[in-house]
């Protein structure tokens, strides 16, 4: 019988764009063997656009495998890489939601007072959380007119993870 599965591992992820400087760690520029014909159809595309030719790789625990400008670079929680096409890693991968630092701190204090998420949608609020965590909290509220996406983000935020917004 099959089943279904969704991923539940953090990764993280950088789109590799040589043209703006972006190489991710772990790619490099792999020097072509000088019997291969992909030699050669470098040295031809580099004499019709007079651009250098890349071999563009990364390492990974299969080897070194080629990549192409656009393609993210993802590094697993072990530490291991592998490229992954724009198209597929926009399909399979969502960003982690953005929330503020009174609402992380909000998250994990729940979270340890032992309480659930539906806890915080009923008001919940842990003798822990400071005043500077409580007027962030109700600022982040206050500020979105559309609570399904409050809603919806603080739930990813306390099922998936989440990045803390820098400071301003």
């Amino acid at each position: 019988m099959i089943k279904a599965y969704r991923k539940t591992a953090t990764i993280k992820a950088e789109k590799f764009d040589p043209e703006n400087g972006v190489i991710p760690k772990g790619v490099f520029d792999k020097e072509y063997e000088h019997t291969t014909s992909g030699m050669i159809s470098a040295m031809v595309d580099e004499l019709k656009t007079s651009n250098q030719s890349h071999n563009w790789h990364v390492k990974t625990l299969e080897g070194d495998l080629k990549v192409k400008p656009g393609y993210w670079i993802v590094t697993g929680v072990n530490g291991e890489r592998w490229p992954i096409a724009d198209d597929v890693f926009k399909n399979t991968y969502a960003e982690l939601p953005v929330i503020n630092k009174g609402i992380a701190h909000w998250i994990e204090l729940t979270k340890q007072d032992g309480k659930s998420l539906g806890d915080m949608f009923v008001d919940y609020a842990p003798k822990q959380l400071t005043d500077a965590d409580e007027h962030m909290i109700s600022n982040w509220v206050n500020d979105t007119k559309n609570k399904i996406v409050i809603s919806n983000t603080l739930a990813r935020a306390w099922l998936d993870g989440y990045t803390v917004e820098e400071e301003k």
